[in-house]
């Protein structure tokens, strides 16, 4: 039996996904969380088959959730559900060290299929993800400067994008208005453009979207 651990803030798409696993009789639901506090407490109290995991949640991101669970040496498979689409944050869950990256949209005809694959040690991605993969990991060079982000300068960015204040990023971060400012700089820095105009232009010509 795979133990499944479901880390998402909206108690509807909760209950959808349980209804989707319902009939799967070696699939069971046996843990909810609704934050990143409440993700890190039941990844710790027991063993998981596989945590199924919201991208986007109260205080830590999809993101930053992944890379402390993998450096607590905990061993759970981590399968991504998103809003967002593979282009978004596929290829940084799987370097962050999930097994897999589905949207939510795909959820009730892949996720069963999903579920098992991770479980197994095996990882679930689509050909597109796994092509992007190879090519950032052959490379030693990629020609787009949104890549040489860091995690959050690259959350900030896309809320920045989504034009959300300065204020409003901390207060959903849980950061200072001052600590906010320098991750924008950077972002400007690295992009080499100069403001939140040439910001947003710069995101619909690579295709990067705002954070709902």
């Amino acid at each position: 039996m795979i133990r499944i651990l479901i880390a998402d803030d909206h108690a509807i798409f909760r209950e959808g996904l349980k209804k989707v696993l319902a009939d799967a009789d070696d699939l069971a639901v046996e843990g909810e969380a609704v934050d990143g506090h409440e993700v890190m407490a039941k990844v710790r109290e027991r063993d998981w088959g596989v945590l199924v995991l919201d991208m986007s949640m109260p205080g830590k991101s999809g993101i930053e959730l992944i890379k402390q669970i993998r450096s607590e040496k905990i061993k759970v498979p981590i399968l991504v559900l998103s809003m967002y689409g593979e282009e978004q944050y596929a290829v940084r869950a799987i370097k962050a060290g999930a097994s897999g990256y589905m949207t939510k949209e795909s959820a009730s005809s892949q996720l069963v299929e999903a579920i098992r694959k991770v479980a197994s040690g095996g990882v679930f991605i689509s050909s597109g993800v796994a092509e992007r993969l190879a090519l950032e990991f052959s490379s030693a060079k990629d020609d787009h400067p949104h890549t040489l982000l860091s995690d959050r300068e690259y959350q900030i960015f896309r809320m920045i994008v989504s034009d959300k204040s300065l204020t409003a990023i901390a207060e959903e971060l849980s950061l200072s208005v001052k600590t906010v400012g320098s991750h924008k700089t950077r972002i400007m820095q690295k992009l080499n453009l100069n403001g939140n105009a040439e910001l947003i232009r710069y995101a619909v010509r690579h295709g990067i979207t705002g954070e709902a």
